[in-house]
């Protein structure tokens, strides 16, 4: 019975996060133009249409196919939504949002009905990794409205306000032991396995760096000095001639919020502007997720992971009824949450939030570039796949922390790891800096 209970509990939370993660992908496409849908909004980016064909082929392949053992719901549509199936260029030739959202809508209906007799047991893992692949394509169509939005000058004005002092302080990391990585159901191939690191004692900032702060950079002419730059940055810097961050709002309204749209040589020319560096992964994540009081590492720097788990898996209704007609009902509702206003927010607005060092926005707000090449701890094997992240690991992709305001919750933890190119500045990317104590 205690087993039967379990695998029951398991199955719920699983379904409601389904539907929760469902509800908000759906979201982002309200009133949306079919120009806006089925377009690039940039070379490296698909359009955000493809992507909500690729969350059902994905789906259907792994849970339908593979699991189940069904056929192919859909075999029109596997070379247009695979990953390899056609470049970005030519994913642009897409049916339109209602043929879509059946496609979703139909691979949804059979994936919840497999759920009913699935061995969890044996694929507690395969469920949660797909829910966090929807909620990382769900923020890549942020990424792809926010470009449409910046093409178009849309953006908010707020008053301005002058800058405290204490967005320069940092905080005295002491030197020890902790747990870097992550060994729960829900954990990635590449979190994976938890283990011990030891880092002598070091400083990082409290705060992510702001806008006022990067202003003084640029008005320092960084952008035009060589002295800042690595080899690498410097000849990216010539061939790109930027003067600002990839998203830039300049009448100084968002002084006090996180830089966003810098990439890791823009990130590394401000360190150095400012006599520091940027912190390794594993000093990253020391400061987020270590509580000594506690002697304990923490999943989510905030809260216990009780909590945190109930908040990330609450639903406003699991009612088993039309995707589509669920996305239309919470509309209203759905317009008033932070991921459609679209920005960031002060570095300062979180104060309950700190990590137990005392760091501000370590989660939700910037995606944040270490110092640190993304690569497999020792024992890494990859799941589900060899091509998710092993491929990646080519000591040409830098990694980050933290997430940012468009990142969904079950992909919130202070363990994550994203990954990018240094070049790339397209993504909601800041950083904070680290230095040596002496």
């Amino acid at each position: 019975m205690i087993s039967k209970l379990k695998k029951f509990s398991v199955k719920e939370a699983i379904y409601q996060a389904f539907h929760e993660c469902r509800l908000k992908t759906l979201s982002l496409f309200q009133d949306i133009d079919q120009t806006t849908f089925s377009s690039q909004p940039h070379p490296d980016f698909s359009p955000v249409g493809w992507h909500l064909g690729h969350i059902a082929y994905i789906e259907s392949l792994w849970l339908l196919e593979r699991s189940a053992g069904c056929p192919c719901l859909f075999p029109q549509y596997r070379k247009l939504f695979a990953a390899d199936g056609l470049p970005k260029s030519q994913r642009v030739q897409l049916p339109n949002l209602e043929e879509i959202l059946y496609y979703l809508d139909t691979v949804r209906e059979k994936v919840l009905v497999y759920l009913e007799v699935a061995d969890i047991e044996q694929q507690e893992r395969l469920w949660h990794f797909l829910i966090q692949h929807e909620s990382q394509h769900c923020e890549i169509i942020s990424m792809g409205l926010e470009l449409v939005r910046s093409q178009k000058g849309q953006f908010l004005h707020l008053p301005i306000t002058p800058l405290p002092d204490h967005f320069e302080e940092m905080i005295q990391i002491p030197a020890g032991e902790f747990e870097q990585g992550n060994n729960s159901i829900d954990a990635l191939d590449n979190e994976r396995p938890a283990h011990k690191v030891y880092l002598d004692t070091y400083l990082i900032d409290r705060y992510p760096v702001n806008c006022g702060q990067y202003r003084v950079f640029m008005e320092a002419g960084g952008y035009q000095n060589p002295r800042w730059w690595s080899k690498a940055g410097w000849h990216w810097l010539q061939i790109e001639q930027v003067t600002q961050p990839f998203y830039w709002w300049g009448n100084g309204s968002w002084d006090n919020h996180p830089v966003c749209g810098v990439n890791w040589y823009e990130a590394e020319a401000y360190s150095r502007f400012v006599g520091k560096r940027l912190p390794t992964e594993g000093e990253w994540e020391k400061a987020a997720s270590r509580d000594v009081r506690a002697s304990r590492h923490r999943t989510y720097p905030w809260r216990d992971e009780e909590n945190a788990q109930t908040q990330n898996f609450n639903c406003v209704g699991v009612a088993r009824t039309s995707l589509r007609d669920a996305a239309r009902t919470t509309k209203l509702s759905d317009r008033r949450r932070h991921h459609l206003i679209g920005k960031t927010t002060a570095v300062d607005a979180f104060p309950t939030r700190q990590s137990a060092y005392g760091l501000y926005d370590t989660l939700g707000n910037v995606w944040e570039w270490t110092d640190s090449w993304f690569d497999g701890y020792d024992g890494f094997q990859s799941y589900p796949y060899q091509g998710y992240s092993q491929v990646y690991f080519d000591q040409q992709h830098r990694v980050l922390k933290g997430g940012s305001w468009a990142t969904s919750p079950w992909v919130l933890r202070s363990s994550f790891r994203n990954w990018y190119h240094p070049s790339v500045r397209q993504i909601f990317a800041g950083f904070r800096c680290a230095a040596d104590l002496d």
